[in-house]
């Protein structure tokens, strides 16, 4: 017996809930031919390194508050594939 709830449920709810009641329904069935076209992906880890960066710009990303080094690398990374797209791989 499946039950439906009205809002996402927080972690503490999420770890009060029996097996028996989560719905499966949706989740499909991975089979063999799912493995046999499963391959591993490695993460892309990141690296730490220093970097000269302009003030202007550090302040910039600063001023977003926390995570601010997940925001640069994340713009570093858009315009390395939208390089890798465009088919230059020397950024």
């Amino acid at each position: 017996m499946s039950k439906r709830y009205a809002k996402p449920l927080t972690v503490d709810e999420l770890a009060k809930v029996k097996d028996e009641d989560i719905d499966f329904s949706e989740v499909p069935q991975l089979d063999d031919a799912f493995w046999n076209e499963a391959r591993v992906i490695k993460p892309d880890r990141t690296q730490h390194v220093t970097l000269r960066i302009k003030k202007s710009v550090l302040d910039h990303f600063k001023a977003g508050g926390r995570g601010y080094q997940t925001r640069i690398n994340t713009v570093l990374e858009s315009y390395v594939r939208s390089r890798q797209r465009q088919g230059d791989g020397a950024a």
